[in-house]
């Protein structure tokens, strides 16, 4: 049986990832460089077209794995979808975006024209991509308030201090470990391992290791903020 014809034009779908770590006390984002027109020699989101039968989840997870090698994210949801006419120079296009995340100390194994950029000192990007790494980095500086997914952004052990370390970098500012600890443990986000770190070449007092209750997203204070340094606090938990 032939497929059935629409009477309606169709735009090209393509399925965009920003792929964010917090690493080297920076937010840095997974870009690759664009060989072809349009834009090309610029960086770029990794993405590609929907194939038929495909969901978008499964094109996105696709294209991480054929185009720059990410096989495994901790985190991945949708972030938004673009439906701008002109978007896109050559064709009608929508693009639909997700956000993924990878702990800092994961290194996978990138292709030679795909490297990793600070969030803060991006270089020029090809069509929207811009304006959908800082939406990126809007969804996660917000979620980083009210659920656990810090998970997905730290190792699978940590001292507070290397969390703060994390949240910093993603949050763009300093935090205190003491409020963020107290947040953490009373929200029960956090639980001990009853290990401690090593003291390192220099010597000091070992490091307790703490652990995410939980590796699957959870809302953890629907209300909260996290808000800079100065006259506002971390909230209350």
């Amino acid at each position: 049986m032939s497929e059935p014809i629409s009477a309606h034009p169709t735009p090209a779908h393509v399925s965009l990832a920003v792929v964010l770590r917090a690493c080297a006390g920076a937010l840095q984002a997974l870009l690759w460089q664009r060989a072809e027109a349009p834009f090309a020699g610029r960086w770029a989101l990794p993405g590609g077209y929907l194939v038929p039968g495909e969901t978008l989840e499964e094109s996105i997870r696709r294209h991480l794995a054929d185009k720059v090698d990410v096989r495994d994210v901790s985190h991945l949801e949708q972030l938004e979808t673009l439906s701008e006419p002109d978007r896109a120079p050559q064709e009608w296009q929508l693009a639909t975006a997700y956000l993924g995340l990878i702990p800092g100390d994961v290194e996978p194994r990138l292709p030679a024209d795909t490297a990793w950029h600070q969030v803060d000192a991006l270089p020029a990007l090809a069509f929207d991509h811009e304006s959908i790494v800082l939406a990126a980095r809007e969804r996660l500086r917000a979620k980083l308030s009210y659920t656990n997914v810090g998970f997905a952004l730290a190792p699978s052990e940590f001292t507070i201090s290397e969390l703060r370390d994390v949240y910093a970098a993603a949050l763009g500012h300093d935090v205190s470990p003491t409020n963020l600890q107290r947040v953490l443990l009373r929200r029960r986000v956090l639980e001990s391992t009853g290990r401690l770190r090593p003291p390192g070449p220099t010597g000091g007092r070992p490091g307790a290791l703490f652990r995410f209750r939980s590796q699957a997203l959870e809302i953890t204070d629907q209300f909260a903020v996290l808000r800079p340094p100065g006259p506002a606090r971390l909230p209350a938990a």
